[in-house]
């Protein structure tokens, strides 16, 4: 590092302390499928101090040996937190009230134990999702980094790693930025900290980095594409086999690439029958295993048709939120989550507004629910900082990455409710080509602002989106219904639309008639009123109320509000449904055959 070791104060004065941590960033083309493969779990209590100053950074407490105080003989202000620990996964909000809004950094520490290492494998660290970025030190010596807070990220830690006892400092830090993505203005609560799963991996040092298989319909028959990235420029030939499809097939390697089409005639992947297939791929000494359903997805003019048949989609937004735990999830809570949306009528969620857990598409696909995911490409983006674009273009690279095996994914949305400017039609246009280009299997949208001056469902994104998505909330912050009739009047998409954000709050159990804003009367009321006017539009084809859980949003400082975005048809509790999850749940049975 560039400290000058020979004066004690320097760190006081040092501004580009974070710097040099920027070089060892990684991202998307860092990462690895983790398609049944095995890890060493580093979950658990980890050690943990917060670090308000980043005096972490500024005084290299990572190159520090371990001795306790007792054996020092300069003074130090760092003992590896050994006074007090942290869960990983977990959120530091939710541990102790005095965390509760802290924002900055926090180091996490631990050990693990090496029996012994072996040529033949490589050793990787992977993590499920640090807020915001975190830099990893191993043994004294920095690996790596990473930005961005809801994607898994792998470190190389080959390097550093040794038999015997290693030593594993994380520091993450959560800071609002005006170039983050998102920026520093949001609507939700800025949770801290490794909150998603932690562990090592051992690899052959020639192992399967990323694999890709998908169905299309070429000339009326079904094919099966399938495509292999090695971690390493090494040829020879893969073996992909689907046992119930009778499929044993060769995948011909060269410098580290391989594809393959081949016909097959799958059963289809529908919310009404969620079939999955087992499905291998070997190359060398690695092996993958991975459980994909086949299906196809697309427009037709105003249409999304679902394995060729025209569909209405049913849906509900969810935030990655909980009272108890924060952003930290579990399968018990996406498996509560997504059985409430069964019980709703869905068969189609929008994962706001970030990449959630990696499981929750993992559970749709076996529960038979159709997911938008998104990055945070949220409100007043800097779409003229380049290094902004990076951030947010590495994001989507990472998220499809990570679940472009998963069939219950049909959207990546790219942006949400961004002003029409030519910088922020550049930038998403950009994330919407990238979205084309990594994935061309699905469709691609974003949830849109209405054209004021002409009042009407018209975006200049739209061009490069398959589905457009428009957020409105007339009856909460438009009081009069007029504009929502006036606006689907004047509109003609030529595309499909989907209603992607539409509600209003409600205080569980506040007693008022429709006209009593905050009461559940005048929630039922928006939702009646809504539903009715968007049935007069064929183009709408699916809408996602506005939401399905309350969630924590500092923005909100009413009386009754209290920190709370309280829009969800289920309370804060995830149990006390309101009077309007029945006006939603009879509206979607009775769209059940569209």
């Amino acid at each position: 590092m560039s400290q000058d070791n020979s004066d004690p104060y320097h760190h006081l004065h040092d501004e580009a302390y974070a710097a040099p941590y920027a070089a060892g960033r990684v991202g998307a083309a860092h990462m690895i499928t983790m398609a049944g493969r095995n890890a060493l779990s580093l979950d658990g209590e980890w050690r943990f101090v917060l670090d308000l100053y980043d005096e972490g950074l500024r005084q290299g407490w990572f190159k520090d040996d371990a001795a306790p105080i007792t054996n020092w003989t300069t003074p130090r202000d760092y003992d590896g937190g050994v006074w007090q620990s942290a869960p990983v996964p977990s959120c530091w909000n939710v541990l102790k009230p005095e965390w509760f809004y802290f924002e900055g950094s926090g180091w996490y520490a631990r050990e693990f134990h090496m029996d012994s290492l072996s040529d033949t494998e490589t050793y990787v660290l992977r993590f499920g999702a640090a807020q915001y970025e975190a830099r990893i030190f191993l043994n004294n010596q920095f690996i790596g980094s990473h930005r961005g807070g809801s994607t898994p990220f792998f470190i190389d830690a080959n390097k550093a790693i040794r038999a015997g006892e290693n030593r594993l400092l994380v520091q993450v830090e959560n800071r609002r930025r005006s170039e983050r993505v998102p920026m520093h203005h949001t609507d939700w609560f800025n949770y801290g900290g490794l909150y998603r799963e932690t562990a090592l991996l051992a690899l052959p040092r020639c192992h399967i980095a990323d694999f890709g298989l998908h169905l299309s319909t070429e000339q009326g028959s079904h094919i099966l594409h399938a495509d292999v990235t090695l971690s390493d420029q090494s040829s020879g030939t893969a073996l992909l086999d689907i046992p119930e499809l009778g499929i044993k097939q060769e995948i011909a390697i060269q410098h580290g690439q391989g594809t393959l089409d081949l016909a097959a005639t799958p059963q289809l992947w529908h919310p009404d029958h969620p079939k999955l297939y087992e499905v291998t791929l070997a190359f060398g000494t690695d092996r993958i295993r991975d459980r994909i359903g086949f299906r196809t997805i697309e427009t037709r003019g105003e249409q999304i048709l679902l394995n060729g048949k025209d569909i209405f989609l049913r849906g509900i937004c969810v935030h990655e939120d909980d009272k108890q735990t924060g952003k930290a999830t579990s399968e018990a809570d996406i498996r509560r989550r997504f059985a409430h949306a069964k019980e709703l009528g869905c068969n189609y969620l929008r994962l706001s507004h970030y990449p959630h857990h990696e499981k929750a598409a993992k559970i749709a696909d076996e529960m038979g629910l159709l997911l938008w995911e998104e990055i945070p490409v949220y409100w007043a983006i800097e779409f003229d900082n380049p290094d902004t674009y990076a951030d947010a273009e590495n994001q989507l690279e990472e998220l499809i990455r990570r679940d472009r095996n998963r069939a219950s994914v049909i959207i990546w949305g790219v942006g949400n409710e961004n002003e029409d400017t030519d910088n922020r039609l550049s930038f998403m246009a950009r994330l919407a080509d990238t979205a084309h280009r990594l994935d061309p299997s699905r469709l691609v949208s974003a949830a849109c602002l209405i054209n004021r001056e002409k009042f009407a469902i018209e975006d200049r994104l739209a061009a490069s989106l398959d589905v457009i998505g428009i957020n409105e909330y007339f009856g909460w912050y438009e009081p009069s219904f007029d504009g929502l009739k006036k606006l689907l009047k004047n509109s003609a998409p030529g595309k499909p639309v989907l209603i992607c954000e539409t509600g209003a709050d409600a205080l569980s159990g506040r007693i008022g008639d429709e006209h009593t804003l905050f009461s559940e009367a005048h929630q039922v009321h928006v939702y009646r009123k809504q539903f009715a006017i968007l049935a007069t539009a064929t183009y709408i084809r699916g809408i996602t109320p506005w939401i399905l859980y309350d969630f924590r949003t500092e923005r909100r400082q009413t009386s009754i509000q209290q920190g709370w975005n309280l829009k969800g048809l289920i309370a804060s509790d995830k149990t006390t449904k309101k009077q309007a999850f029945d006006v939603v749940a009879a509206y979607y049975a009775s769209h059940k055959n569209l």
